[in-house]
């Protein structure tokens, strides 16, 4: 076999000595830069190849053999000698572009497409402006491009998506997965030693491809997810699967087999999506509702917006969407107890609290506030995590399916912590230390305060993050805490929010860990 790996380096972008003048220009021009210069991910052969990944307990399907994917042609059978024929004239016609398009998706299905989901929540995580008659108008699935433009890519949204995106690639791999080791067809080189690749081979079996396979299932949760995108979605999956051709890493057969799969699994759980309660999750009438009954248990004073005009709450329903790994009764068996009151001794120390970051504020306390505050125009703080576990995987070499196991798990977990923040949020309905006259300068968030979903989706995020890398835990459970403290900082929440909250995800991110304890892994 004959492997051409490409010459990737670890950073992208370096720099040679330049002075005087120039070095001035440099300066000036890259203060002025806000560009974030990412490492290079490049490919590399899986620590493990989990052979068994097919026997593990899916999220929406029933089992790895629900969607059925036919029998291969045999490796010595004149379709797939022909099949190596086209592939190896592809990989001698191959362009520079393509090369790079290679090294992109090399590092990995999984990773690639959720790294594509933060980069979509980023793009659409724009709140509707007023019109001229003060009102906000409500984005249109239907008309998604119109302003404004639909989704509204909130954290709950964010959150969301990405648990949907991650669930169909991994419920669609361990499937693969299933049909790989039942059918063994090696990878082209193993079958023929004068194919070149690009990228390293391993001894997975090649059908069907486990990367078409993920570029299917994750272009029908986005196209879904973010309908204004499809042009953009279609550019991308059409490169995700040709370039397993241009790497010389599958066959046409390979590729096909993958995406029908993919399509199936996807569609599957974009059914799941469609009755997960989601539609309703915008319901304003019932915010009075809601209201009158927080005065009803003790709290005094109830949040209102502080936006002019008053913006209507941020999806007050979401809390009754359906869960993923805890059903309703422990939903409200966990819910945070009721917090301080305003006007109670409790309240006025936090208040205090609150009022000295206003007047003494450190360095070290904004920069905290500004790196996690994950507002309008971010991937939000689900998306932030996502990205956390994704480069950790990516770091430990996991394969692709081990990748989808660990972002599913994540992801659940915050999609999860998501729906019980908000559920208690507006069962409180308390409300901000803007209301007693506090500014803040990171974003200013429409929906009540108790608890904090910073500190909600961070502590979940943490738990599960611990579990799969527990060498790593002190290192996610610091953060975490840095996360609910930034809300304190920056003065979007009392105290109390920020620490209940971390409480509230830890339970969330541990009853993702004992799902997870349980799908047969052994991980």
């Amino acid at each position: 076999m004959n492997t051409l790996f490409l010459n990737t380096k670890k950073y992208a972008t370096k720099t040679a000595p330049i002075g005087g003048w120039g070095l001035f220009l440099l300066l000036l021009l890259s203060s002025c830069d806000k560009t974030i210069t990412e490492p290079v991910f490049d490919a590399y052969v899986p620590a493990s190849l989990d052979e068994k990944a097919g026997t593990w307990k899916p999220y929406v399907l029933t089992s790895a053999s629900q969607v059925v994917v036919a029998e291969p042609k045999a490796a010595n059978s004149t379709e797939y000698q022909a099949e190596l024929s086209k592939l190896k004239s592809s990989i001698s016609a191959i362009t520079p572009e393509q090369r790079k398009a290679v090294a992109y998706w090399g590092a990995g299905a999984a990773f690639r497409w959720n790294e594509i989901t933060r980069e979509l929540a980023a793009r659409y995580n724009v709140p509707p402006a007023s019109n001229a008659e003060g009102k906000y108008p409500v984005p249109d699935a239907a008309n998604p491009l119109a302003d404004p433009k639909f989704p509204f890519a909130n954290p709950p949204y964010t959150a969301r998506a990405l648990a949907y995106l991650s669930v169909a690639q991994y419920d669609a791999l361990i499937t693969a997965w299933n049909y790989k080791y039942k059918f063994n067809r090696k990878a082209p080189s193993k079958n023929d030693a004068t194919v070149s690749t690009l990228l390293p081979v391993s001894d997975l079996p090649a059908y069907p491809s486990e990367d078409a396979v993920v570029a299917a299932a994750s272009y029908a949760i986005l196209v879904a997810m973010f309908p204004g995108e499809v042009p953009y979605l279609d550019s991308k999956l059409a490169e995700a699967k040709n370039a397993r051709i241009w790497a010389g890493m599958n066959v046409d057969s390979d590729i096909s087999a993958g995406d029908a799969l993919g399509k199936a699994v996807g569609a599957l759980v974009m059914a799941k999506a469609r009755t997960d309660g989601m539609g309703a999750a915008n319901n304003q009438t019932l915010v009075l509702g809601f209201t009158e009954a927080a005065k009803e248990r003790g709290i005094k004073e109830t949040w209102v917006s502080q936006e002019t005009p008053a913006r209507p709450p941020m999806l007050p329903n979401y809390g009754a969407v359906a869960t993923w790994n805890f059903d309703k009764a422990t939903l409200v068996k966990i819910r945070p107890v009721m917090p301080y009151v305003v006007g109670s001794a409790e309240w006025q120390k936090e208040f205090d609290e609150l009022s000295e970051i206003n007047k003494n504020q450190t360095r070290e306390q904004a920069r905290i506030a500004n790196y996690w505050a994950d507002g309008a125009g971010s991937y939000t703080p689900p998306g932030h995590w996502h990205r956390a576990a994704a480069n950790a995987a990516h770091e430990a070499k996991f394969s692709e399916v081990k990748m989808a196991r660990t972002l599913a798990m994540i992801g659940t977990a915050i999609m999860d912590a998501g729906i019980a923040c908000w559920e208690a949020k507006y069962f409180y309905m308390t409300p901000r230390p803007q209301q007693f006259g506090l500014k803040t300068s990171i974003g200013l968030p429409n929906f009540p305060a108790y608890t904090s979903g910073h500190s909600t989706f961070s502590a979940a995020a943490a738990s599960v993050l611990s579990y799969v890398f527990p060498e790593q835990a002190a290192k996610f459970e610091t953060q975490a805490k840095e996360a609910s403290d930034s809300r304190v900082f920056g003065l979007i929440h009392f105290r109390v929010d920020c620490e209940l909250g971390l409480v509230h995800g830890k339970k969330i991110g541990d009853l993702a860990v004992v799902r997870a304890k349980a799908d047969g892994s052994g991980l």
